[in-house]
């Protein structure tokens, strides 16, 4: 499929400088195109490509001053950065739209409603009184349990597990080999010294417009239910326990666990490999540095924290800068004691 640099303006809101007509049909970086590909020039450090590039059309910014002629059609907007973004997730879209169909072999329940335009993959399994809803894509080897739910323009890529009766929203994407509603970890202890299971009868409800990277796990709440709510984004590998909240638009990167039961508020930001306890609450805009073991609660919306235990962003670098001069503080205190045992001896002397 190939667009003309002129039907790529109208998509992106760009002008072209060139020949419009120009048309490419794949995307490269600009220091590898060829002709008959499409390049964005964001980065000024890249500048130098401008110049060498095979691609035939490229996306720059309105700010670029050409130094010399370029062979390519340029297609001048106020951010090269986003077009491209914008104009790469338009051709995924459309690609999707291609893919229809169901796949054999597959298992799909009879009691099952499946929506329009919906793509089940080869070796997916699909239980009882599933419903999914349109356009909705779900790649080989998938399970959906009984009673799940799946909205509109939701992904699911090859081995995502979904048990029962949990609820995806719209336009979620779920990536290869995550797994939602697993049991949270609730065991009682008992006097013997073992532990009972405590059966785990929640769900886990995902909102509109959220996206979890590959392996994650999200585990169903005791009672009620695990909410990631609309807009968050979780990287992969990232551990959300039973009955626990991320709020709308929070993010949390790779290999971070959330334990159970912790309130986390909107727009929160939360570095990978960071641990946070359970039964805590963090505020609206709160930011999690990477490593950081949160052990209570933030109470304060748009606070920063860093460390294990995590404590306030500013004081802890203050922290590292003093210790880093302790060898230097220790000399200076070894050379005021020896002062001030001289002053005392020459004293003691008079």
């Amino acid at each position: 499929m190939q667009f003309t640099a002129a039907q790529i303006a109208l998509m992106i809101n760009g002008k072209v400088e060139g020949d419009a007509s120009a048309a490419v049909g794949s995307f490269g970086k600009i220091e590898e195109a060829k002709q008959g590909q499409l390049a964005f020039l964001a980065n000024p450090k890249y500048e130098e490509f401008l110049y060498t590039t095979g691609a035939s059309v490229i996306i720059v910014n309105d700010s670029l001053e050409l130094k010399q002629p370029v062979t390519a059609a340029l297609i001048r907007v106020p951010d090269a950065y986003s077009a491209f973004a914008v104009l790469l997730q338009k051709y995924q879209e459309l690609m999707r739209q291609q893919l229809q169909g169901i796949q054999q072999p597959s298992f799909i329940a009879t009691s099952a409603k499946l929506g329009d335009k919906v793509f089940i993959g080869a070796f997916t399994y699909i239980s009882e009184h599933v419903e999914i809803g349109n356009n909705v894509k779900i790649y080989p080897g998938a399970f959906i349990g009984n009673n799940v739910k799946i909205n509109d323009n939701s992904i699911l890529y090859p081995g995502v597990k979904i048990y029962h009766d949990c609820i995806i929203g719209k336009n979620v994407t779920i990536h290869a080999g995550t797994v939602i509603g697993s049991d949270g970890f609730g065991f009682a202890p008992q006097q013997d010294g073992s532990y009972k299971k405590v059966p785990q009868i929640g769900n886990v409800v995902v909102e509109d417009f959220v996206e979890v990277g590959a392996n994650a796990t999200i585990d169903r709440a005791t009672i009620g239910s695990t909410i990631i709510k609309a807009g968050a984004k979780l990287d992969n590998l990232i551990q959300v326990a039973h009955n626990v909240e991320v709020g709308n638009n929070t993010v949390i990167a790779a290999q971070a666990g959330v334990s159970g039961s912790t309130k986390i508020g909107n727009n929160v930001m939360i570095g990978g490999q960071a641990g946070i306890v359970g039964h805590i609450h963090i505020a609206d805009g709160s930011k999690i540095n990477a490593q950081s073991g949160v052990s209570k609660s933030i109470k304060n919306p748009n606070t920063a924290v860093t460390g294990t235990p995590a404590y306030d962003y500013t004081s802890a670098l203050r922290s590292q800068a003093l210790s880093r001069k302790l060898p230097e503080l220790e000399k200076k205190i070894a050379e005021l004691e020896k002062l001030v045992q001289q002053l005392m001896t020459e004293k003691v002397v008079e």
